[in-house]
């Protein structure tokens, strides 16, 4: 073996120090003491919204200056033009906040509530805005996707806020979902598969029993392999499997060909007489023997 191969070899061992409890993927908090001086330009965010909104905005304005002054961040309201503002200032310490900022009016634009909008300024919560208006063409097919999604009474929602632990909610032409990565990744899929004419039910079962099989110890654990790279067990077998049903083929239509005539100027032919068909046969000759006798 090459000493570069043996090399590798040597990080291969298990560390006592990396256990399964330990998240490598966790982003430690941003303190005001790691970034003491302040931002030296100022950044701005603005959004429109549409004029229904109006009165809600109004209503909330005072509790959303609060909430970004929190975070040194000062917010304006303009409803000649109908748009939302947020500026950085002289005390604002998190270069990243800005950004939340602006999630949020967004969030608030496309009609979700104020208390559901502020938890993106959280630390681990983001936001997606999923654009489902372009998706689908026919109207009347588009109504009915976005209605399963919702499902009766809100149920369908519901189940999917709980099993991807992400505040969804569907408005107009877009679907606007909060939570932790992971389960925006998920829920984004849902949305997607929903307006592609998948059935949300199918996933719902789906991560129902990916939640079960979690909570085996035996099943949660990650093998090593010796290529240098982690594979998590495969669940595939435990999964239902559901199969396409094309009941709605579209019937091709038969097109009956018409046979052409074709049109000439010369008289068409003659029709043979009783007696000429009688003479091809030999009929004829027969007839007149018998009537001879």
């Amino acid at each position: 073996m090459s000493e570069e191969g043996r090399s590798k070899r040597n990080y291969r061992k298990d560390k006592p120090w990396d256990t399964e409890d330990i998240d490598h993927w966790k982003i430690e908090p941003f303190t005001e003491e790691e970034n003491k001086p302040s931002l030296i330009e100022e950044s701005s965010f603005a959004t429109l919204f549409p004029k229904y909104r109006e009165k809600y905005l109004q209503s909330v304005w005072g509790d959303v200056k609060r909430c970004l002054l929190e975070h040194h961040i000062k917010c304006e309201l303009d409803l000649v033009e109908g748009s939302m503002s947020v500026y950085t200032t002289k005390k604002t310490w998190d270069p990243y906040i800005i950004i939340k900022a602006r999630d949020m009016i967004k969030l608030l634009a496309r009609s979700v509530p104020f208390p559901q909008a502020r938890r993106i300024l959280e630390d681990g919560m983001f936001c997606d805005i999923v654009k489902i208006g372009g998706m689908l063409r026919n109207k009347e097919k588009f109504i009915k996707r976005r209605q399963r999604l919702v499902g009766p009474g809100g149920s369908t929602l519901k189940a999917l806020e709980l099993l991807t632990r992400c505040y969804i909610l569907t408005q107009g032409h877009t679907v606007c979902i909060i939570g932790s990565m992971k389960g925006i990744k998920i829920a984004r899929r849902i949305v997607e598969d929903c307006m592609r004419n998948i059935h949300p039910v199918y996933h719902i079962k789906e991560l129902m029993i990916k939640r079960e099989l979690e909570k085996n110890d035996a099943l949660k654990h990650v093998c090593f392999i010796f290529t240098g790279t982690f594979i998590q067990e495969n669940w595939d077998r435990f999964l239902p499997q559901f199969k396409k049903r094309n009941l709605n083929k579209r019937k091709k239509s038969k097109k009956i060909e018409k046979k052409k005539t074709h049109s000439t100027l010369l008289l068409p032919e003659q029709t043979p007489r009783k007696e000429d068909l009688l003479l091809e046969s030999g009929e004829y000759f027969v007839i007149k023997k018998n009537k001879g006798l």
